[in-house]
C-alpha cells in the first residue's frame, strides 16, 4: 500500500522564528533528513501555525499584485508556498502512523482541524482562483513544456474540484463537510489500530498449537511473556501472524477464534465500532460530490484516475471476477473434498480455507511454509531486493549509522547511483508495534524536486536537485531471542512491492514537487509497486538471495521448481476477495442518495450477494475495518490494485521478451515510468515504454483464469 503524501518541499525554510523548534531552522543533519533526535510533540503545533502564516504570506502576495498573472509568479510561486506547512504536517502524519504515541494522537484533532481549515481556506479562495485562471485562461500562449502544462492544469483544476466556483453558501457547507471528513477519518484510524491491538487469543496448552511453525510459536511465547501470560502464548491480528496461524494450525475452534477476530474489528457495538462513522462518511462524499455537480462520488473521483468513470472501473473488475469466481468455486469444491476425505463431517468456512487450501498445496506441490521460511529470512529478502534493483538500475545501498531515525529499530540507507551519484535516503520500519497502523505502505518525508538557488562563487542563480527522504514501514514479527525474522511468501512479495513504490519516489526526475515520484493517480501508482513483485520469486532471483539462514545453503532448485509451479495456486480465491472488497468500495460510492445507511452490514452483505460472492470466502475488507476508503487515499479507488494489475502484467512481458535483466528495458522503464511522475498524459507514459496499449490478457494468463 501506498500513502499518498503531500509533497514536501526542500528543507531549507525561512529562519524567521527561533531555532528551539527545528522545525524553524535549517536541518543540519546528513542530507538534510528530519532531526528525528530533536523533534518533540511540542514542536509541531507552534511551527504548523508558522508554515500556515508564511504561506499566506505568499498566497497574499500573489492576489495583490500589479504584474500580470503567469506561470512563474502565480502556479510556480503557489507551488513552493507550501514548503514549511508540508515539512511539519508530512512529518507528524508519518510519524503519527509509525508511531501512535499518547503525546502524538493528543495533538492529532487540532492538528487536522488547523490543516482542514488552511487547505479550505486557500482551495475557495476567490481571489487566488482568479489569479490561476487568468493563467489557465491563458495557458496555450505561454509555450509550456509537458510537465509544467500538468502543473498548470492540476492546480486549476484542484481549485475547480475543490469547489472555487460554488456560491459562498456552497462554499461554506462545502468547509463543513471537508473538516468533518477530516476528524472522521483520523477517528476510523484510531478505532481501526485499537481493535487490532486489543485482539489477544491466548493459548495455554501447546498441543493446541499443533502443526504452527516453530518460529510462530516462539514469537507468541514472547508475545505472551510481554503481555504478563508467562508460559503461555498470545497471538495477535497482525498479518504476519493471523494469517499463518490460520494456514498451520490444525486446532479448528481457534481457527474460527483469530478469524473471527480479524473479520469483526470495529464491528462489536463498542466506543471502536466503526459503523455510524461509515455511514456519515459516505453521506457527506455523496453531498460533497453533488454540491460539486456530480452523480456520486466515485465520478467525482475517477474523473482524475485513469479509468475516467466508475463504469470503466466496474467493467475491467468484472471482466476479471468470472472467470475468478468460477475458478474460486472450483476450489471450494476442492477443499470441501479434501475435508470430507480426511474424516471431518463440517461444511467449509472461511476459517477453514487457509488451512486446506494449504494442505492441498503440499498434496498437489509437495511445499509448505515449514519447507519455505528458513530460506526466507529478513536479512536475505532484503538483499534479495536491493541485488534487484542493483541490477535493473545500477542502485547501491549504503546502510548508514549516523542519520536519525524516529525508532530505535528503524534503520536508515544511503541510496546512490552506479557512479556514486546521491540518490536519496531510504529508511525501513520492519516491525510490529502496538502504536504502529496495521498493514504495510510507502511514503516520504521529503519530495524530490528543483529549486533555484544562488551560486556562492558567482552570485548567479542555479537549479539544484533536491533528492527525496523515502520510508518503507512493514509490520514484520520481531526476531526471537534465536531466530532472526523468517517470512512466508506472502511477506516476501510485500517487500518487494513496496519497494516499488519507494524505486518510483527514489528515482523520480521532476521539477515540481506536486507531479513527482508517487504523486499520481492511484491505478497508475500502483504499477512500479506491483511490477517489482514479478522478480521475487524468479528462479535466478531467488538463487541470488534465498539462502538458509542457518546454513546459508541456497534453496534447492527443486524447492525453486516448486514455488514456481505452485505461482498459479488458489489464484481464484485471491482475485474473488480482491475484486469484492473492490466492489464494495464502489457500491459505497456510486450511491446518490444522501440518506444514511440504516445498516452497514446488510450493505456490505446484499452488495456481496448482488455480485455472487460464495459464502466461503470474505471480502479482503470488510467495511468496519477497510482503511484504505474510509481514512483517505483510495476511496472510491481500490480498483487500482487490479488495474495497474494489467499494466504491470502486460509490462513484465517486454522484459520476458528481452530477458529479465536487460538493461535497455530496465532503462526504459526507468525513464518513461519510474522517473516520470505525473508530468505528462500517463497512457502515452505506458505506451512509450510498451509500444502499445495494455492488454488484460497477461493479467488472465499469468493468474491462472485463462488459458
Amino acid at each position: 500500500m501506498l500513502s499518498l503524501g503531500l509533497a514536501l518541499g526542500s528543507c531549507n525554510s525561512k529562519e524567521s522564528v527561533s531555532c528551539e523548534n527545528p522545525f524553524l531552522c535549517q536541518y543540519e543533519t546528513p542530507f538534510g533528513v528530519p532531526p528525528f533526535d530533536k523533534i518533540k510533540p511540542s514542536h509541531f503545533l507552534p511551527a504548523l501555525d508558522e508554515g500556515i502564516k508564511q504561506q499566506n504570506v505568499v498566497i497574499d502576495s500573489i492576489i495583490n499584485s500589479t504584474v500580470t498573472p503567469d506561470f512563474e509568479n502565480t502556479i510556480v510561486a503557489f507551488e513552493f508556498s507550501s514548503e514549511l506547512f508540508y515539512r511539519v504536517y508530512l512529518t507528524f502524519e508519518n510519524l503519527r502512523a509509525c508511531n501512535a504515541t499518547d503525546s502524538l494522537d493528543a495533538i492529532s484533532e487540532d492538528i487536522v482541524k488547523k490543516v482542514s481549515q488552511h487547505q479550505n481556506n486557500i482551495a475557495l479562495n476567490a481571489e487566488l482562483f482568479g489569479k490561476i485562471k487568468q493563467v489557465y485562461d491563458r495557458k496555450n500562449e505561454l509555450n509550456l513544456n509537458r510537465e509544467q502544462l500538468m502543473l498548470l492544469e492540476k492546480t486549476y483544476k484542484s481549485f475547480v474540484r475543490s469547489g472555487a466556483n460554488l456560491s459562498e453558501e456552497q462554499k461554506n457547507r462545502m468547509r463543513q463537510i471537508n473538516e468533518r471528513l477530516s476528524l472522521l477519518e483520523l477517528d476510523f484510524e484510531t478505532k481501526v489500530r485499537n481493535e487490532t491491538n486489543a485482539f489477544q487469543l491466548v493459548v495455554d496448552n501447546i498441543d493446541d498449537c499443533a502443526g504452527v511453525p516453530q518460529s510462530l510459536i516462539d514469537v507468541a511465547a514472547e508475545t505472551a511473556e510481554a503481555h504478563g501470560f508467562s508460559g503461555k502464548y498470545v497471538f495477535t491480528l497482525d498479518r504476519s501472524c493471523v494469517f499463518p496461524f490460520l494456514q498451520t494450525v490444525k486446532n479448528r475452534d481457534l481457527r474460527e477464534k483469530i478469524f473471527k477476530g480479524y473479520i469483526n474489528r470495529c464491528d462489536n457495538n463498542n466506543n471502536d465500532d466503526t459503523k455510524k462513522n461509515i455511514a456519515e462518511q459516505v453521506v457527506l462524499r455523496t453531498e460533497k460530490a453533488q454540491i460539486l455537480g456530480y452523480k456520486n462520488y466515485a465520478e467525482y473521483v475517477l474523473e482524475e484516475k485513469m479509468a475516467k468513470t466508475p463504469e470503466a472501473a466496474i467493467q475491467l473488475l468484472l471482466q476479471i471476477w468470472e472467470p475468478a469466481l468460477k475458478l474460486a468455486k472450483q476450489e471450494a469444491v476442492d477443499i470441501q473434498r479434501m475435508i470430507t476425505e480426511s474424516g471431518e463431517k463440517f461444511k467449509l468456512e472461511p476459517w477453514d480455507w487457509f488451512y486446506y487450501a494449504e494442505k492441498i498445496r503440499v498434496a498437489k506441490y509437495d511445499l509448505n511454509e515449514d519447507m519455505l521460511l528458513p530460506y526466507f529470512s529478513l536479512d536475505n529478502v532484503l538483499q534479495g531486493v536491493f541485488d534487484v534493483a542493483l541490477k535493473l538500475y545500477g542502485l547501491q545501498f549504503i546502510k548508514r549509522n549516523d542519520i536519525p531515525v524516529y525508532q530505535d529499530d528503524v534503520v536508515a540507507y544511503e541510496v546512490q547511483e552506479a557512479d556514486g551519484t546521491f540518490v536519496g535516503i531510504l529508511y525501513l520500519d520492519f516491525y510490529v508495534r502496538p502504536t504502529k497502523g496495521v498493514g504495510a505502505w510507502m511514503t516520504e518525508f521529503r519530495t524530490q524536486h528543483r529549486i533555484v538557488v544562488k551560486d556562492e562563487k558567482t552570485s548567479e542563480n542555479k537549479i539544484a536537485d533536491v533528492r527525496p527522504v523515502v520510508s518503507l514501514v512493514y509490520n514484520f514479527v520481531r526476531p526471537t531471542a534465536d531466530k532472526p525474522t523468517l517470512l512466508n511468501l506472502d511477506d516476501v512479495s510485500t517487500v518487494f512491492h513496496e519497494f516499488g513504490h519507494a524505486l518510483n519516489g527514489l528515482l523520480s526526475d521532476c521539477t515540481y514537487p506536486s507531479v513527482a515520484g508517487t504523486n499520481t493517480p492511484t491505478d497508475f501508482v500502483e504499477l512500479p509497486s506491483q511490477i517489482m513483485e514479478n522478480w521475487a520469486l524468479l528462479p535466478e532471483v531467488l538463487n541470488m538471495y534465498a539462502h538458509h539462514y542457518e546454513t546459508g545453503e541456497n534453496i534447492p532448485d527443486k524447492l525453486i521448481q516448486k514455488i514456481t509451479e505452485s505461482k498459479k495456486f488458489n489464484q481464484g480465491f485471491n482475485n474473488v476477495e480482491l475484486i469484492a472488497a473492490s466492489l464494495l468500495d464502489m457500491a459505497y460510492h456510486t450511491r446518490t442518495d444522501i440518506k444514511p445507511i440504516d445498516d452497514i452490514n446488510k450493505f456490505e452483505t446484499d452488495e456481496m450477494k448482488k455480485i455472487g460472492l460464495i459464502p466461503e470466502i470474505v471480502p479482503r475488507y470488510r467495511s468496519t475495518y477497510f482503511k484504505h476508503i474510509f481514512t483517505g487515499g483510495y476511496t472510491a479507488g481500490y480498483y487500482s490494485y487490479r488495474w495497474s494489475a494489467v499494466l504491470d502484467a502486460d509490462a513484465f512481458e517486454k522484459f520476458k521478451e528481452n530477458e529479465y535483466f536487460d538493461k535497455t528495458t530496465a532503462t526504459s522503464f526507468r525513464k518513461n515510468i519510474l522517473e516520470r511522475g505525473y508530468t505528462d498524459d500517463l497512457m502515452k507514459l505506458y505506451v512509450n515504454f510498451r509500444g502499445h496499449s495494455p492488454s488484460v490478457y497477461p493479467l488472465l494468463k499469468r493468474e491462472g483464469l485463462k488459458d
